[in-house]
C-alpha cells in the first residue's frame, strides 16, 4: 500500500513539474494598431506601454498587401504572404455581385499554420473572433463569422453563427454564463458593438482561466472602426485605443489568475496601420465606360476590379485574354492626367513581387489620401472621409503595423526598427517549440538568453 501511494504521489509531483514548465503564448491583435499607439504616451495605453517597457517591441511592422484584416491575419499565424496562404482579400472576388460573403472558413488557407503545428504537437489551443478560423483545427474555437441575410427586412447575424460555428458546440453558451452573461434581443445580432473588445477580451479570459491553452489568439477591432469612421485620430478613435489597452490588461490579469505568469509569452500586434482618406476612385467605372463591364448584365463579365480599401486587383474572366487587357491599359492610359496622379499602376510581375494575388492581371495602388470603390455605376471620383487600408505596404510608413513582446522568452530593451508580419510565426513558433516552415526571420536577439 505505500508503495502504491508513493507511486501515485510521485506521478502527481511530476505533473506537476511538467505544468509547470509548459510553455504559453498570448497573442493578441488590435485591428487598426499603429505603432504610435503605445511609443507616444498620449494615446494613453499604459498597460501595452509598461509591456513595451519591460520587453521588445517593433518601431514598424510591413504588413501583407493587401493591407487588410484577412490576409494579414492569415500571415500573421501562417509566415507566409498572401501570395502563398491563399487569403488574398478579406472577401471572394465576386464580379456578379458583393454578397456580403467573408473569407471565414479555415479551408480556404493553403498552407500550415499554428493552428496544425500546435495539433500536431498535442498543444491545447484556443481562440476569440480570429479571422479565417470556422472549422480550424482549435479546441476551444469561438471563431468569426457572420450569419448573412436570408431575407427582406432580416440583417447579419453574429450570436446566431458564434452558436454554430463555436467549437465544442456548447462553448459560446459557456462563456456567457461564466464570463460576459447572456445575449438577449436588447443586442440585437451582433456582439454588442460598443463594448465588443470588452466582451472578447473577457471571453478569452474565461477560456485562460479554465482551460490554459498553450496558445490562444484574440482578435479585436473597435479600433479599425473608428478609424474607419473618424480617421487617425478623433476622440473615438482615442476611446477605443485606452478600451483595447483595458482588454489586454484583462487578458494578462487572467493569465496571472490561472497561475501562468511565469510561463506566460504576450505578443500584441495588428494587421495594418490607416490612412485619412478625402477621394474615391471607382475603376469599375473607368470598366463601364471603356465597354468592358457591363451592370446590367454582369453575368457577361470579362474583366472586373476587387477593389480593397488602398488598393485594387484587375481580375480577368480568362487569364490568357490579352485583348481585354490590353484594353484595360488603353483605358488606365487615356485617363485625365490628375487622376493618373492619384495612384500607381503594379503589372503582374510587381503584383507576384509584392506577394499579392497571383490570379490578378495587374494592381492599382493608390497614394495617401485615395482609396478605391468597388461600384460600377456613377462617377470615376466620389467625395470620402474617415479612413482606411488596403495600401501597397511599402509605399509609406502611416500604413504600417505595430508588435510588441514581453514575458517569458522574451529579451528586454530590444527595438526592432522595421520587421515583417511574417516574422510573428516563427518567434510564436519558437516559443513552443512548434515545427513550422515559413518566409519568416526569427530573430535571435529578440529571445532571452539562457542562463
Amino acid at each position: 500500500m505505500k508503495k502504491l501511494l508513493s507511486s501515485i504521489a510521485a506521478c502527481l509531483f511530476a505533473a506537476t513539474i511538467v505544468q509547470a514548465q509548459e510553455k504559453h503564448v498570448v497573442l493578441i491583435s488590435v485591428d487598426g494598431l499603429r505603432p504610435e499607439f503605445y511609443m507616444d504616451p498620449s494615446w494613453n495605453m499604459v498597460n501595452l506601454r509598461q509591456g513595451m517597457q519591460k520587453g521588445a517591441y517593433a518601431e514598424g511592422v510591413r504588413g501583407s498587401f493587401p493591407t487588410v484584416t484577412y490576409p494579414s491575419h492569415t500571415t500573421i499565424i501562417s509566415g507566409v504572404l498572401p501570395a502563398k496562404h491563399g487569403i488574398y482579400y478579406n472577401t471572394p472576388v465576386e464580379p456578379l455581385g458583393i454578397t456580403g460573403k467573408w473569407f471565414w472558413y479555415y479551408k480556404d488557407i493553403k498552407v500550415p499554420t499554428l493552428w496544425t503545428a500546435a495539433k500536431e504537437a498535442g498543444l491545447t489551443t484556443a481562440d476569440v473572433s480570429w479571422p479565417v478560423t470556422v472549422g480550424a483545427p482549435i479546441d476551444y474555437n469561438l471563431p468569426e463569422y457572420v450569419i448573412l441575410p436570408q431575407g427582406k427586412g432580416e440583417k447579419k447575424d453574429e450570436i446566431k453563427a458564434m452558436y454554430q460555428e463555436s467549437n465544442p458546440k456548447t462553448l459560446f453558451e459557456e462563456v456567457q454564463e461564466n464570463a460576459i452573461g447572456k445575449f438577449g434581443d436588447a443586442y440585437g445580432a451582433t456582439l454588442d458593438l460598443y463594448n465588443s473588445d470588452q466582451n472578447k477580451a473577457r471571453m478569452a479570459a474565461y477560456l485562460i482561466r479554465r482551460y490554459k491553452p498553450s496558445f490562444i489568439a484574440v482578435h479585436i477591432a473597435l479600433t479599425d472602426h473608428f478609424e474607419h469612421e473618424e480617421g487617425r485620430d478623433g476622440d473615438k478613435v482615442r476611446s477605443a485605443v485606452v478600451g483595447a489597452d483595458v482588454a489586454i490588461k484583462t487578458i494578462m490579469d487572467a493569465v496571472e489568475m490561472a497561475g501562468l505568469q511565469k510561463n506566460t509569452t504576450f505578443i500584441i500586434t495588428g494587421d495594418h496601420g490607416f490612412v485619412d482618406i478625402h477621394t474615391q476612385f471607382n475603376p469599375n467605372v473607368m470598366l463601364a465606360k471603356a465597354g468592358l463591364y457591363d451592370s446590367e448584365h454582369k453575368e457577361n463579365w470579362k474583366v472586373y476590379f476587387q477593389a480593397s480599401g488602398g488598393s485594387a486587383f484587375l481580375q480577368l474572366r480568362d487569364p490568357k485574354d490579352k485583348v481585354t487587357l490590353n484594353r484595360v491599359n488603353k483605358a488606365l492610359d487615356e485617363l485625365p492626367d490628375g487622376i493618373k496622379k492619384l495612384f500607381h499602376v503594379l503589372d503582374k510581375k510587381q503584383v507576384a513581387e509584392a506577394q499579392g494575388d497571383p490570379n490578378a492581371a495587374l494592381a492599382l495602388a493608390a497614394y495617401r489620401g485615395v482609396s478605391f470603390g468597388a461600384t460600377a455605376s456613377g462617377e470615376l471620383l466620389s467625395a470620402v472621409k474617415g479612413g482606411t487600408h488596403g495600401y501597397l505596404p511599402t509605399d509609406f510608413k502611416d500604413i504600417q503595423t505595430g508588435f510588441v513582446a514581453f514575458g517569458n522568452g522574451i529579451r528586454p530593451g530590444v527595438v526592432i526598427p522595421l520587421m515583417g508580419q511574417e516574422d510573428i510565426a516563427p518567434l510564436i513558433a519558437r516559443l513552443l517549440g512548434l515545427k513550422l516552415q515559413t518566409d519568416g526571420i526569427l530573430y535571435p536577439g529578440i529571445l532571452a538568453v539562457k542562463k
